[in-house]
């Protein structure tokens, strides 16, 4: 009868189990520690260590097995006996990560510490076989059936979910930093809860951006008893203006500080290190996504030169983290988890600009680094319900997810090429000169006291700010307001001097046709010049200071005010000159040939295309605001000009500079390698040095404790025998360490002279009374590492990083492992290869 038992116990492989005691009884037995009964067996002397990977129930005549993918709690004891009074008994202690429906059987195997890399092609095997097991017990029952198809939709289910909460929060940051800002200017009395536009609205009034009052609206000056106009009047919301941008400025850096330090700047360059495969633990937590929030619509409302749009992305990858946990697929999967973040940065940029295809667009050119066709999928569906939501809550009143909606309807001339390739040119000019500055600024606060002292330097900002920006009218009106006024067309009920044209107004259908520029027009001109140098050098010191802020409204706003200026040159030339050549087409009627809200438009996608490298997404979302189709080219040869432009002047974007500044374990996909060394000169350790590997079946509890108290790696090569050196596979420091951790708690007998197995097959000796119970560690190595040669080039290694996601490879020779290269030594290697520190890896 025992001979059947062992042959069917010798047919299985994978669940481990250790000798425990032995008892000199037979039949049924008490384990002390769980109390559970099992039946007793008997096997003969030479049978070796027993090894059973599929669960099932041990009887007298013969062994039930279950499905595969369960198992047994650790802890449980097999006693098998002979019949003649003796029995030995083992005690499961299998640490695999069985890809069962209910999870990991020990809780973190498979995880990430914080400020580690994930390994794409570990998790994505994973996933792989926790899918293969569920389509495999879908026709076992109906609850498996309902199980897989649960499975299969949740994605879809996580992104819809995504996109709705995205919708919601981004309209109420809309809603609450339209608000805010108007605080800054008075009060409507009737309906404090209405902002300015809105109070003006409940009286029939209509309000200019630059006087921005009605009879319902009362300015500061107003509520304590002055008059509208006047020099008493204009102090008292000049200090105002101070005091609340200080207040909402103090309130959002405080919020920063106590709660979420993670919520400030624009988290764009985090959010592309973390798609990339980076842990950072609580950057896209709960806590960062309510102060994220909040602070937005403060530091907005405080006046600072920055947008809301960029912090979107972060918030709704926070939104995409949190939601991720509801379905274990994703929650519990890191490279899982990143197709849902890459899902939400879409909607965060849908939501952001109105734009549901540039954000898809976005997400893939710019801040995603896998993206396989379903992500693709889902990022549509999710950026189509959340511009579907704020659409339908129309934050801003107009019908549009964007306060800066413009539509025009002239075409454009073809000799108008020139001037737009021409604000391509200074976009990328400006860009370069911003990104440069701001690089200098952020490395000067880094290394400085300034840093030190956060709050004090927002403060600084805001008050430095506030004072400089009253005066303008052009920088005391919030930035998105700005841009709609430098966007939209002149007609007659426009009174802003931007559209004080000699025009005649008794004839309506001559009202827009092509005139002379008024006084007011070129007073605005230079008004706008000053506030072009005050916007850029006020942005410089804003951008990185720890408050929310974004990047993509005040570069949008930079080049809308050259492209305006620029506009308005081309239009007083088509005026002056309507037969030269270049003009005699179009404008020789005098029609209104020439737009230049189109200009202003074309310089701000400029500007940011310089700032950001955008290309592709910054096209359609600039054609997705404005809803032109025939714009389409003169924006592709803006942007194309200033990334070139860029590109010649400085290497990387913004987000990069960042990215880099900070010490980000991020490899670009865009850059080449061009370097020709080989796998062997950037290996760890070099030749002729001791490597720190593990042996298969040689090495006690005591030994693997004692490495991983000597040593810093994050994981370890498993070898035949240090003589041999060949290769057996990899097992992560985490993993060994909660395996070790378990087996301490589950494993009775467990001495640190046991033996650690890191190999299926039984030792040679059967094991003797009182000898120390082995530890089978095979299930949480990696049998299937990712090898290269000593002799591959680094050119084929760093793309493997890159294409692949690998967090490590192994180099061996003839079979034989030499070292291991991980993605900091990469990184390493190329920042020592561009005269860069080398040490700046923020890596852990």
């Amino acid at each position: 009868m025992w001979g059947m038992v062992r042959r069917e116990l010798a047919r299985s492989s994978g669940g481990e189990y250790v000798l425990v005691h032995q008892q000199e009884q037979h039949g049924v037995r008490q384990n002390s520690a769980n109390g559970n009964q099992h039946r007793g067996f008997s096997m003969s002397s030479d049978d070796d260590m027993i090894d059973i990977t599929t669960t099932g129930t041990v009887t007298e005549r013969s062994i039930h097995y279950d499905d595969p993918g369960t198992s047994h709690l650790p802890g449980v004891t097999y006693c098998m006996g002979d019949g003649e009074g003796e029995s030995l008994c083992y005690q499961r202690t299998s640490i695999l990560q069985h890809v069962a429906a209910d999870g990991d059987e020990i809780p973190g195997i498979g995880q990430y510490e914080d400020f580690h890399t994930i390994d794409w092609q570990r998790d994505i095997a994973r996933d792989r076989m926790r899918h293969r097991y569920i389509v495999k017990r879908r026709q076992n029952s109906l609850f498996d059936l309902v199980k897989g198809a649960h499975d299969a939709w949740s994605g879809w289910v996580c992104v819809l979910l995504v996109g709705l909460t995205t919708g919601v929060v981004a309209g109420v940051i809309d809603i609450g930093a339209s608000w805010m800002s108007d605080l800054k200017y008075g009060i409507c009395p009737s309906r404090f809860w209405f902002n300015r536009e809105q109070c003006c609205w409940s009286s029939n009034e209509t309000t200019s951006f630059e006087t921005g009052n009605c009879s319902d609206w009362l300015t500061w000056s107003e509520v304590l008893g002055q008059s509208r106009t006047g020099a008493g009047a204009y102090i008292i919301s000049y200090l105002m203006y101070i005091a609340w941008a200080l207040l909402f400025a103090s309130l959002a850096a405080s919020l920063v500080r106590m709660f979420a330090p993670y919520a400030c700047g624009s988290g764009i360059p985090e959010i592309k290190t973390i798609l990339s495969g980076f842990i950072i633990r609580g950057y896209l937590g709960k806590w960062t996504l309510i102060i994220k929030s909040v602070g937005i619509m403060l530091s907005v409302s405080a006046g600072l030169s920055l947008g809301k749009e960029g912090p979107m992305v972060h918030i709704a990858c926070c939104i995409g983290n949190i939601l991720s946990y509801l379905f274990p697929k994703y929650g519990r999967n890191e490279a899982k988890k990143r197709e849902i973040l890459s899902a939400a940065a879409a909607a965060g940029v849908s939501v952001a600009f109105g734009a549901p295809i540039g954000g898809v667009l976005f997400s893939l050119e710019e801040v995603s680094y896998y993206f396989p066709l379903k992500t693709l999928w889902r990022s549509f569906f999710c950026a189509l319900v959340a511009a579907f939501v704020l659409h339908s809550i129309n934050p801003f009143g107009n019908e549009h997810s964007v306060l800066f909606f413009v539509e025009y309807n002239n075409p454009w001339i073809f000799f108008e090429l020139v001037p737009f390739v021409g604000l391509g040119i200074i976009g990328g000019v400006i860009a370069a000169i911003f990104i440069r500055a701001n690089l200098y600024w952020c490395k000067y606060r880094k290394t400085s006291k300034l840093g030190q002292y956060p709050v004090t330097e927002v403060l600084i900002v805001t008050a430095v700010t506030a004072v400089l920006a009253y005066p303008n009218p052009y920088t005391r009106m919030s930035t998105s307001e700005l841009i709609y006024l430098l966007f939209r067309k002149c007609g007659v009920t426009n009174t802003d001097d931007l559209c004080d044209y000699n025009r005649n107004f008794t004839d309506v259908k001559s009202a827009v046709d092509l005139a002379s520029a008024g006084p007011k027009v070129y007073r605005a001109m230079w008004l706008l010049v000053l506030a072009l140098i005050f916007k850029l050098l006020a942005t410089v010191f804003t951008f990185g200071i720890k408050v929310p802020c974004g990047l993509f409204i005040p570069s949008l706003c930079l080049g809308a005010i050259v492209g305006r200026i620029v506009g308005i040159g081309m239009e007083q030339l088509a005026f002056n000159y309507p037969h030269i050549w270049v003009f005699s087409g179009e404008c020789s009627t005098m029609k209104d040939c020439i737009t230049p809200g189109l200009y202003a438009m074309v310089g701000a996608a400029a500007v940011l295309g310089g700032v950001t490298r955008m290309t592709v997404s910054l096209v359609v979302v600039m054609f997705e605001l404005t809803g032109g189709v025939r714009y389409i080219v003169p924006l592709m040869a803006a942007a194309m000009a200033s990334k070139w432009v860029g590109d010649a002047l400085g290497s990387h974007g913004v987000y990069d500079a960042h990215i880099n500044l900070n010490g980000y374990p991020f490899l670009d996909s865009k850059e080449e390698f061009a370097h020709t060394s080989l796998a062997a000169d950037v290996m760890q350790p070099k030749r002729n040095e001791t490597l720190s590997v593990l042996t298969q079946d040689s090495m006690t509890v005591e030994d693997v404790e004692t490495l991983m108290k000597e040593t810093e790696h994050n994981g370890f090569p498993v070898v035949v025998s240090r003589e041999s050196q060949y290769l057996v596979g990899f097992v992560l420091r985490r993993d060994l360490n909660l395996a070790l951790a378990q087996a301490r708690r589950a494993v009775e007998g467990l001495r640190p002279s046991s033996l650690v197995l890191f190999t299926s097959n039984s030792p040679q000796q059967p094991p003797q009374p009182g000898t120390p119970a082995p530890l089978l560690l095979k299930n949480i190595l990696d049998m299937a590492p990712i090898t290269i040669t000593d002799q591959t080039p680094m050119e084929t290694v760093v793309d493997m990083f890159r294409k692949l996601g690998l967090r490590q490879t192994l180099v061996t020779h003839n079979g034989r492992l030499l070292g291991v290269i991980t993605k900091k030594d990469v990184l390493r290697y190329v920042k020592q290869l561009d005269n860069e520190d080398p040490n700046s890896v923020l890596f852990n």
